[in-house]
């Protein structure tokens, strides 16, 4: 047996599954953020130990006997997040989240320390990386800064209390902006840059290699007497890319879920940092991916549902499943900001177009839209890193309006696949690692792709109508950055 555990910003999530990778048993526990100040998104790491050994409780009473025989446990993690020791191991403060945007000043110190920054690390530094919010915490934070031994990231920091090891796998890291990614090791050049040093940092291991065992304490009170080994794991879209199978060059999905994301495997690295195009490692060794992202998706809809007091799928249903062309107005989806293509943490969503006649569906539409032309602004920027993006595999909770698929297959011009219900995430993903660190099975035949239920297909109709509205969409960002 294999149990993957992934760690979200809303819940912690357990998945069991048994070596031909059927799924025996799932279990969550909620998490909370705390929002201390505006732009500011923090979580206590106590949280989520405690939430961790509810997920085993959960999956112990449902199935002690799957539980007790556990080999391997592989871990996936919401990325960047910032979480302090002191050299006993001993948090210091709330681990500053992916979300927190209090670091963008930081992000320019970095630049103007190392002028080389993007070249090594292949991206450009956003507020929501982890390096950029040790440098606030040396500026506000001093003495905790001082105290400050090692700087783990959220499931790596679950790996410490579960081993006692200070490690990380290769695609978490890629995420802190210390890594030379090119080159899977951390960069001296970038740590100098922000005051850090190589000792603060976690060990580095492949996301599919074993990097210590469960220890004989937690094996005991976890039922799990076989001591399984824990795997390196990786950040949550990569969990997610090992959970459906997208580990061959050119494999592509997209993610629409509060976040969305676009996420093409490369057997090469290909950075552009220009647009905010996430190069980092992948979970095996010898391969990368590329990430644009789009920090408000499903968000947005559900900003919408708040604001006219509808549940988003009343508002996505009342709009039908035939597409006719794009919505009068036109939405910029950038209410926490935005990463691909603009980088910019500080600019705020947008609808122009608006009427005395725009009502619920003229609006939802345009949600609908702008969250579409944002993956297409991820694409273009991919396309401009050498990628080449043939068709998408969708999954995440938008995925259940089919007009919205319609809409994205339409403006991305290319196949959208949905695959069949079942658990594909980033906790699938995890179990899979935890299967190959144990095993030492390979890649390519553990990571297989799901079967896919329907290919939703561009709408020829009505693609002349949104590509003129995607060319309009466009001007939006740098007509109001100003502003």
């Amino acid at each position: 047996m294999y149990l993957g555990l992934d760690f979200g910003t809303s819940s912690v999530k357990g998945v069991l599954i048994d070596a031909k990778q059927k799924i025996i048993a799932i279990a969550s526990s909620p998490l909370k953020v705390s929002r201390p100040q505006s732009g500011w998104s923090e979580q206590n790491p106590e949280q989520w130990w405690k939430a961790t050994n509810a997920v085993i409780k959960q999956l112990r009473k449902l199935k002690p006997k799957a539980i007790a025989a556990v080999a391997g446990i592989g871990l996936s993690g919401q990325q960047h997040g910032a979480t302090l020791l002191d050299a006993a191991g001993k948090v210091l403060r709330p681990c500053i989240l992916w979300n927190d945007a209090r670091s963008f000043a930081e992000c320019q110190d970095i630049l103007a320390a190392e002028p080389k920054a993007m070249e090594i690390t292949g991206n450009i530094p956003l507020a929501g990386f982890t390096a950029p919010k040790l440098l606030w915490v040396k500026k506000h934070e001093p003495k905790i800064f001082e105290k400050t031994a090692k700087v783990l990231l959220p499931k790596d920091y679950i790996r410490f209390r579960m081993t006692g090891d200070y490690a990380s796998d290769m695609s978490d890291s890629a995420g802190t902006y210390w890594l030379d990614v090119a080159k899977r090791d951390w960069s001296d050049a970038i740590l100098k840059a922000t005051h850090m040093r190589r000792d603060q940092m976690p060990k580095l291991y492949e996301g599919t290699d074993a990097t210590g065992k469960l220890s004989a304490t937690l094996s005991k009170a976890w039922g799990m007497p076989l001591h399984p080994v824990v795997a390196g794991g990786g950040g949550d879209n990569v969990a997610s890319a090992i959970g459906i199978g997208a580990v061959k060059d050119g494999d592509a999905f997209i993610s629409l879920g509060t976040s969305g994301v676009m996420f093409v495997s490369n057997d090469r690295y290909s950075p552009n940092a220009g647009k905010a195009v996430h190069a980092f490692c992948h979970a095996m060794q010898g391969k990368w991916h590329q990430m644009g992202v789009i920090l408000s998706a499903t968000a947005s809809l559900e900003w919408l549902a708040t604001l006219l007091k509808t549940p988003a799928p009343q508002l996505t249903k009342a709009l039908g499943t035939k597409l006719a062309g794009p919505s009068e107005a036109i939405f910029l989806p950038y209410l926490s900001g935005e990463r691909t293509p603009v980088g910019d943490s500080q600019i705020r969503g947008a609808i122009i177009g608006l009427g005395h006649e725009t009502d619920s569906k003229v609006m939802t539409h345009a949600v609908l839209d702008g969250v579409a032309f944002a993956f297409r602004d991820s694409l273009e920027a991919l396309k401009a890193a050498g990628t080449n993006v043939k068709r998408v595999m969708a999954v995440g909770g938008g995925t259940h309006s089919e007009l919205w698929l319609k809409i994205i297959a339409t403006v991305l011009g290319v196949p959208v696949d949905l695959p069949v219900a079942g658990d594909v995430g980033g906790a699938f993903g995890a179990a899979r690692m935890g299967l190959m660190a144990a095993t030492g099975a390979s890649y390519g035949k553990v990571c297989t792709k799901p079967k896919i239920a329907k290919t939703i297909l561009p709408d020829l109709k009505a693609k002349a109508a949104y590509e003129a509205a995607y060319k309009r969409y466009v001007q939006i960002y740098p007509a109001i950055k100003g502003i």
